[in-house]
């Protein structure tokens, strides 16, 4: 019997292998809009980066035995300080932006002025080569230093003194200042520990607070913004620290395969095209490998990975989060500039006009030149252009009538004119004025009867006082044995020389009964103070 039914299959179609694309998140997008122009070449090594605190956060980069500023604008060098006699190490902003600590294997430190590039200070108290320089977070007046002596310091800028600590048992290696407390900083070692001072635990040296083991040589360390998080880098491992909860590990990250040189937190600039992460800090970590990571401490995670033909040895972001500049070890510095908004706008504004759609531009106003005839008939309401210099008119200064007349030099007349006002900081101002000029006691013998006693009621009432008593006894004694003839003739002068004479005797018994005091409380402060 023959089968006269057909019977269909389906024939699948052969599978063909997909190209897996790989889709950026907009994190890794935002490091990657990070421009590098070509690479700046410098002397050697660059040891180390930092920006300005203040705007326009211009960077110094330590190479060989020099540091250069570089312009956070144009990422060209601005200016050069080669005032070193070995290798710069480290170099450190002060909170305003006009100094800079410097030190160099020499084991000095240097203190520049950054406008001037003019030496101000050394720094000489290590004994071998230094390593890190820090300013704290606000003080102007101290800063923090460590060197292969194993010490660490504590300088008064000013005097040039330092207290040492003494606690790490290799190179000191690194150090940074507290983001919250400019009396707290921590510094690493080789010999493995990250240690946490405070300056105003003791005053023998034993300022240590906490130490914790980081398991390999310290290279570098630093405070995360809320000051109780510390990240410290040696090895192939960048850890986290609890400060707050006794230097517990909370993550130890392991993502570069050769040592980590170098660590700095950056800020994620918010403007507006950010999403969720605008605002927000991140860990930059660089390593001999070539490889710069960002790593999200708060979700314990690397978000952006990138390539450097080179063994990278420095890392530093602005502190306005639009420049990122990365030092490698053959001396190449590479710089990157991130697009603004309003460069970002004026593109589109540009592409518009070729496609035929977008923001039209207001027509640009004719420059007014100083060929031009209108340029000598503008009005006062004319707005100043890009690049002119505005001379603002003085201030008038208003003059007070004693003071008019010290221009006129009428002396008398001068220093009835500030006792009528009755302020007695500008009566007490003439009077020294007058006797720079040596016009004083002429003054007060050519005083009417009237005006001598405006003098004796201003004396009665103020000689007391501590602010003005170094001018005024001095004047009020010589008033009375110069005018003694006037005072005796007169009731209404007598009176005021009989209260002067009972303030004066007032005033002695207070101070007398402080001596008292004084006397009875000193034996018991040396008493507490020995127990």
């Amino acid at each position: 019997m023959a089968i006269n039914d057909k019977q269909t299959f389906t024939i699948k179609p052969k599978l063909k292998p997909t190209i897996k694309k790989s889709s950026s998140t907009p994190e890794q997008k935002y490091w990657k809009s990070f421009k590098s122009k070509e690479p700046q070449p410098l002397i050697s090594s660059i040891t180390s980066l930092a920006f300005s605190p203040t705007s326009p956060h211009d960077f110094a980069a330590t190479h060989s035995a020099t540091v250069t500023i570089f312009s956070s604008q144009t990422l060209q060098p601005k200016s050069t300080i080669s005032a070193f006699k070995d290798t710069a190490t480290s170099a450190c902003f002060r909170s305003d932006g006009l100094l800079l600590a410097a030190g160099s294997l020499s084991g000095n430190i240097q203190i520049f002025d950054v406008k001037k590039r003019a030496p101000l200070r050394q720094l000489s108290g290590h004994t071998r080569p230094v390593h890190f320089v820090t300013y704290p977070r606000a003080d102007k007046m101290h800063l923090f230093s460590g060197g292969d002596d194993s010490v660490v310091k504590y300088w008064e800028v000013w005097s040039g003194t330092h207290r040492s600590f003494t606690g790490h048992k290799d190179y000191a290696r690194c150090g940074d200042g507290s983001p919250v407390n400019d009396h707290m900083f921590v510094s690493g070692s080789y010999d493995h520990t990250v240690k946490f001072w405070d300056v105003r635990e003791s005053s023998d040296g034993s300022a240590l607070v906490l130490s914790v083991d980081h398991g390999a040589p310290v290279e570098d360390v630093v405070y995360l913004p809320s000051g109780g998080l510390v990240a410290s880098a040696g090895g192939n491992s960048v850890k986290i620290w609890d400060v707050i909860g006794g230097g517990k590990l909370l993550h130890s990250m392991e993502c570069h395969n050769k040592t980590v040189t170098k660590l700095c937190v950056a800020k994620i600039g918010d403007d507006g095209r950010n999403g969720d992460f605008g605002n927000q800090f991140r860990i930059m970590s660089v390593s001999l490998d070539g490889y710069l990571k960002v790593f999200d401490y708060s979700r314990l995670k690397v978000t952006s990975s990138i390539r450097y033909p080179k063994s990278l040895m420095s890392v530093a972001f602005s502190p306005d989060g639009s420049t990122r500049v990365v030092g490698s070890s053959n001396g190449d510095l590479y710089a990157g500039k991130r697009k603004t908004s309003e460069n970002a706008e004026s593109v589109k504004s540009e592409w518009g006009k070729y496609v035929g759609f977008g923001a039209i531009d207001e027509p640009e106003k004719r420059v007014l030149r100083p060929s031009y005839f209108g340029y000598f008939h503008r009005g006062q309401s004319e707005k100043p252009s890009k690049g002119d210099f505005i001379i603002t008119r003085p201030k008038k200064v208003k003059l007070a009538e004693h003071d008019k007349l010290l221009k006129k030099f009428h002396h008398k007349e001068a220093l009835v004119a500030a006792l009528t006002a009755k302020n007695p900081e500008n009566v007490v101002a003439v009077m020294e004025e007058l006797v720079s000029r040596k016009k004083l006691l002429k003054c007060v013998s050519n005083l009417g009867t009237d005006e001598l006693g405006l003098l004796l009621s201003f004396l009665q009432k103020y000689s007391t006082m501590p602010r003005y008593a170094n001018v005024l006894i001095v004047l009020a004694k010589k008033v009375v044995e110069n005018r003694v003839e006037d005072i005796s003739g007169s009731e209404e002068l007598k009176g005021y020389v009989r209260n002067l004479k009972r303030s004066v005797a007032e005033e002695i018994r207070i101070q007398e009964s402080l001596q008292e005091i004084q006397g009875m409380i000193s034996p018991l402060l040396k008493i507490a103070g020995r127990r």
